[in-house]
């Protein structure tokens, strides 16, 4: 197998893994069924990670750099007003959930599984939430100081922006059925609550 070959099949088992963990949670997904999706026998899924643990780890380190990589890449934007990062940060946490809005689930459940896991995403990812931290505790320092926002712990701010984004998508797809949206409905509804959200918690922050 050559190295082009060998990254797509890679790749493709990744893809696989991670819609059937969605759909289906870590418990109901087996090597078997991720092989079949791809197109290939189980020995190479077990021959690329080993462990279906090894392959579910890959894929849950890899949703929470990318969340904090892009909420990171906001906060180190120097020309932009605080008030306008967080802003994008509510909007980025938003629309990272409405592409995977399994995650929460799925997160939450892996925990209660593997309660270590959270320390071994630490030790690995350590150095971005850290900075990110750090950068947006001095930024609210700043305004705080200037009397442009209330004073405030950065942790309770945190706190607000995700527990907000991730009540709404735990609650609306039930809602959503019950309420029986069509698809385009649904999509304005997500936007309007989108607004919605950035305003509340630019609102939390109001002096």
């Amino acid at each position: 197998m050559d190295e082009k070959n060998d990254q797509s099949t890679e790749q493709a088992i990744l893809e696989a893994a991670e819609r059937l963990f969605l759909e289906k949670g870590f418990a109901q997904t087996s090597t078997t069924e991720i092989a079949k999706a791809v197109g290939c026998n189980q020995a190479l899924v077990h021959y690329y990670f080993r462990t279906k643990d090894n392959l579910f780890n890959t894929i849950f380190e890899k949703k929470f750099r990318s969340f904090f990589q892009q909420i990171f890449n906001v906060n180190f934007s120097e020309d932009m007003p605080f008030l306008d990062k967080i802003r994008k940060m509510v909007e980025v946490h938003f629309d990272l959930l409405y592409e995977n809005p399994r995650i929460p689930g799925l997160i939450m459940n892996e925990l209660s599984r593997q309660p270590d896991q959270l320390k071994i995403l630490k030790d690995k990812l350590h150095e971005i939430p850290e900075q990110l931290f750090e950068q947006l505790s001095k930024g609210l320092q700043i305004e705080i100081a200037a009397g442009r926002v209330r004073d405030i712990n950065p942790i309770d701010l945190i706190i607000t922006v995700v527990s907000i984004n991730v009540a709404l998508f735990t609650i609306f797809p039930i809602a959503s059925k019950v309420i029986n949206f069509n698809e385009e409905q649904l999509k304005m509804m997500l936007y309007h609550r989108r607004e919605e959200n950035v305003k509340v918690v630019l609102g939390y922050l109001r002096p």
